[in-house]
């Protein structure tokens, strides 16, 4: 079965129309994930005997004539930060090697009741942190495009998932760029909603108020379809929210506007190759009738140091937790000194970028400092939030770049932690601002390394994103 060119509704409208069964589906995606996880890296797990159980049951509802769910069939990826009950759940990281969840997330609840079949649980940068999905206790993940280069981070073992045909469709996180900025180094879709659309209850904490889950497509569609299943209020998660959505007018171009913002587009930002791409992407919309206007987002120069003040000192507070006592155990210590129980379990279970951001964090919450970096910069994240509206009284949407460069090679930034910070650049003021935001592959890059661009949306507009994204692939 060839399933390069299957979407979800090719694979809902097979099964319904007996063209091919779940379980044959099923089959295909776990053979091919099988034969390229080696290489690719891309899962942790591969969730066999689930699977065919679940096809088996989509098999034998529709066989009955029983309605099934919106994703029935359809195979995911699901980054492992992800709970899902009776299997284990890593978060890519040494010290929860063993841990097994007790429940489901929400977010699986809503997928297996629409029919959805979990393939396996996707590698990830140890407890999302991280820009290449280097720093994973299990390997680093390559990128299917070019096995030399990083499929970005903290979830690329979705977006390279999704890219391999491992999985028609994935979840990830996004804490400050997580999901869009490995859609766009391996050439899918991904979008991170505005905060609150979806619930994080059985979702690894990292930055609390900066994490939201996403969904990973081939098409702008496709990630639609699991947006759709996965939105919505949980009593669970007191951040959740059941807003309404607005549409764009799409039927008339002409009343759509389009903003980029100055600070996306200094000189000397992006690489040749990313800037000559963008560039493209603004004159297919010019052409298509939108009107492109220059706004301004003043304080994005401040994103990064405020984001990575705030989100180190939330991952101090989360990562406290993991103390070997209640999450991991370590049978063979030979103490019973709650002290030497923490350092032995911390040392030796976190890596190195996790102690290196839970060290930083508490030092800018510790006395004498709180004041001086995190209280000042949620103050600056206000005046963040702030550019966001202002820009959005005189545009629709903003157009920008995902990452100033296409992806970089393995090992390239590993020494460097501020390099590799700064490939978030353009995607962490969305998080800060809890704004939604999509990566879409630049269209006719075929044989060339794939570049995203973002459209970003107003608050609880996150369906302007999914019928302009598609009409762009529409053009």
């Amino acid at each position: 079965m060839d399933t390069k060119d299957l979407t979800i509704a090719k694979v809902k409208e097979g099964i319904l129309g007996g063209d091919f069964s779940a379980k044959e589906i099923a089959a295909e995606y776990v053979s091919t994930a099988k034969s390229k996880n080696p290489e690719l890296n891309a899962y942790i797990s591969i969730l066999e005997e689930s699977v065919f159980d679940a096809a088996a049951d989509i098999d034998r509802k529709v066989a009955s004539g029983e309605t099934v769910g919106a994703l029935a069939g359809v195979p995911m990826a699901i980054k492992d930060n992800i709970l899902i009950k009776g299997e284990k759940c890593t978060a890519g990281s040494k010290i929860l090697s063993d841990y097994e969840a007790a429940y489901n997330a929400t977010v699986i609840t809503k997928l297996k009741e629409a029919g959805a079949i979990i393939i396996g649980k996707a590698n990830m940068d140890e407890f999302a942190m991280g820009s290449s999905t280097e720093n994973s206790a299990f390997g680093p993940v390559k990128n299917p495009i070019d096995i030399e280069r990083v499929p970005g981070g903290s979830s690329g073992g979705s977006a390279a998932a999704v890219a391999a045909d491992m999985a028609l469709a994935a979840l990830g996180s996004d804490t400050g760029g997580s999901i869009r900025q490995p859609a766009a180094f391996c050439g899918v879709v991904g979008m991170k909603p505005t905060y609150g659309k979806i619930s994080r209850f059985g979702v690894m904490a990292m930055a609390s108020s900066l994490d939201q889950i996403g969904s990973f497509g081939k098409t702008v569609r496709d990630a639609e379809a699991v947006y759709g299943v996965i939105k919505g209020k949980d009593k669970r998660d007191s951040t959740s929210s059941d807003e309404p959505e607005s549409f764009l007018n799409l039927g008339d171009m002409s009343s759509v506007t389009i903003g980029l913002p100055d600070e996306y587009f200094v000189p000397g930002t992006l690489d040749a190759d990313t800037e000559t791409a963008i560039g493209e992407t603004i004159k297919d919309f010019e052409r298509s009738g939108a009107k492109i206007k220059k706004v301004s987002l003043p304080h994005s120069k401040y994103a990064l140091a405020c984001y990575y003040i705030i989100m180190f000192a939330e991952v101090s507070t989360n990562l406290a937790r993991f103390d070997g006592i209640r999450y991991s155990r370590h049978s063979d210590l030979k103490t019973d000194d709650l002290l030497d129980i923490y350092l032995s379990t911390k040392g030796e279970g976190f890596g190195d970028e996790v102690k290196r951001r839970i060290i930083l964090g508490t030092f800018v919450l510790s006395s004498g400092y709180y004041d001086a970096y995190y209280a000042k910069a949620q103050k600056v994240r206000k005046l963040i939030k702030n550019d966001f509206a202002e820009a959005f009284k005189d545009v629709d949407v903003l157009l920008t770049p995902v990452s100033p460069t296409v992806p970089f090679k393995l090992g390239e930034k590993t020494e460097d932690p501020m390099a590799m910070y700064m490939s978030d650049i353009f995607t962490v003021p969305i998080n800060l601002a809890g704004v939604p935001a999509i990566s879409i592959p630049v269209a006719g890059r075929e044989g060339k390394l794939p570049v995203g661009f973002q459209l970003i949306g107003k608050h609880w507009h996150d369906s302007d994103l999914f019928g302009l994204g598609s009409y762009y692939e529409g053009l």
